[in-house]
This record gives C-alpha cells, structure tokens and sequence, in this order.
C-alpha cells in the first residue's frame, strides 16, 4: 500500500503545479522564459534537488521552475512537465500544478489539477500534497495522514556558476 501512496503522492504533487492552466495568457508557452516572472513565483524559480519524506529508496526527485513552468523528475518513466499558479491569500501558500505532459501510461494525467502548500525556509523548499483537489492544512507530519512530504533544495546551475572572473 505505501508505494501506492508514494505514487499518489506525487501524481498529487504534480497536480498542484499544474492547476489553473486555464488562467494563463494565451500567448504564454515555449516562450515563458523571457517573459517577465510575477514576483510570487520569483522564489521557486530555478533547479530544486531533494527527495520525498520516508522513501526508502531516496529516489532523487529534481523540480525545474521557469517562468509559469514547471517540470518534477524522478527517472525516466516518472516525469512531469506542467504549468503553474500560485493563489493569492492562502496561509499556506498553495501551489496549483496543470499536467501538461507526462510519460505513458500516465496519460490520463494531462490536464489534471495538482493542489499542494509549499515554504520556502533557510534554503529548503518544503511541498506537502494529498488529496489531488483538497490540499494539506499545515507541515505536520501525522500518522496515516496520506499527505506526502518533499525536501528539496536549490541547487546551481552550470550557467550560474559561470561568473566572469574580475580582471579578465
């Protein structure tokens, strides 16, 4: 029961970056990154590493934020590229995930709504997801609660890393 919860879990947490697609701008698309970023999503931009909460297997889960985009990576048959929103006025901030794309057979996924609540804290970015349309209330962890709990944090790209070195 607990890989299908697993699972569950992130097709939820999928979810939550795919939701109210519909509120996007038309022209929106492959072009997002030079599109200017609303200032909410400003912090979620970039790579984020980490794991879910309790997997034995430490799978290494990889989100990449740009623009209204984003894509969760766990391996090559469990992937997700969606589109995000994030609701005003929601304690915790709610992030809503649209399924844009996804591996066979998770077809059925696309156009899907994934709710979840997120934190971002001392360079941690804390997802916790659920039921796919009711998202958790709070971070605490409870027995049997079917929330499922990601620990990622922002890693560097090879592009930030390649700063010009002063002198040269």
């Amino acid at each position: 029961m607990k890989p299908f919860r697993h699972n569950f879990g992130i097709v939820c947490l999928l979810a939550v970056f795919t939701a109210n697609a519909g509120e996007l701008p038309a022209a929106e698309g492959k072009g997002t990154a030079s599109q200017p970023v609303a200032a909410e999503l400003q912090s979620l931009q970039g790579t984020w590493e980490g794991v879910a909460v309790g997997d034995k297997s430490h799978a290494k889960i990889t989100i990449t934020v740009t623009g209204r985009s984003l894509h969760f990576h766990r391996d090559a048959k469990f992937w997700f590229e969606t589109t995000i929103t994030l609701p005003s006025g929601t304690d915790p901030q709610q992030l809503h995930a649209t399924i844009k794309d996804c591996p066979p057979p998770s077809g059925d996924s696309i156009g899907k709504v994934v709710v979840a609540i997120f934190k971002i804290e001392d360079g941690a970015l804390t997802l916790a997801t659920g039921d796919p349309e009711t998202p958790p209330k709070s971070f605490k962890a409870t027995e049997n609660s079917g929330v499922t709990f990601y620990e990622l944090r922002k890693v560097q790209t090879q592009k930030e890393n390649t700063q010009p070195t002063p002198g040269k």
